[in-house]
C-alpha cells in the first residue's frame, strides 16, 4: 500500500485505477500532515486532531490512528506536490468524500484555535484541486467551528 501510493504520487501521469480504502484513507492523512506542516509549526495539538479525524473516519483504535500518521508523514516527506495528492484524491473519491476531505483539513487547521493564511491558502487550493466548490468548503468549516464551541 505505502510503495503503491508513493508510486501514484510521484508519477506524472498516473494510471486511473482505482484506489484502495486503506491508500485513499493514507492519502488523506499525508494530506492532513501536509495542511500542518504548511505554516512550519507541526504542533502536537494538530498531531492529536490528525489522529481523531483518522480514527473517527476509519473506526480505529488511538494507537492504530497514530499509526497511520506516521505512515503518513513518511509519505508526506516524500510526495513532491500538494497537486499530487488532491489528484490521486479527485480521480478516485466521491464528491461527498471529497467535501469530507475539506472538513477534516479544516478539522485540523483549527485544531489549534487560530486561523493560520498559509493552512487557509492550502484548504483553499486543495478545495479547488478536488473540484469541492466555495460554497461547501465554507459550510464544512462552519461545521468545524460549531462542533468547537
Amino acid at each position: 500500500m505505502f510503495g503503491r501510493l508513493l508510486n501514484i504520487l510521484n508519477d506524472p501521469a498516473p494510471a486511473i485505477d482505482p484506489l484502495a480504502s486503506d491508500e485513499r484513507e493514507l492519502a488523506l492523512a499525508a494530506l492532513l500532515v501536509r495542511l500542518a506542516r504548511s505554516d512550519e509549526d507541526y504542533a502536537e495539538a494538530e498531531k492529536v486532531r490528525i489522529d481523531r479525524v483518522l480514527a473517527a473516519r476509519n473506526g480505529l483504535s488511538t494507537h492504530e490512528a497514530s499509526e497511520l500518521r506516521h505512515h503518513a508523514e513518511e509519505v508526506e516527506a516524500s510526495a513532491p506536490d500538494t497537486v499530487r495528492f488532491t489528484r490521486a484524491l479527485k480521480d478516485k473519491v466521491a464528491y461527498e468524500d471529497r467535501a469530507g476531505v475539506i472538513e477534516a483539513l479544516w478539522d485540523v487547521a483549527l485544531a489549534d484555535g487560530e486561523r493560520d493564511a498559509h493552512e487557509e491558502t492550502l484548504i483553499r487550493l486543495a478545495s479547488k484541486l478536488l473540484g469541492v466548490n466555495d460554497v461547501d468548503s465554507a459550510l464544512a468549516r462552519r461545521r468545524v467551528e460549531e462542533r468547537r464551541n
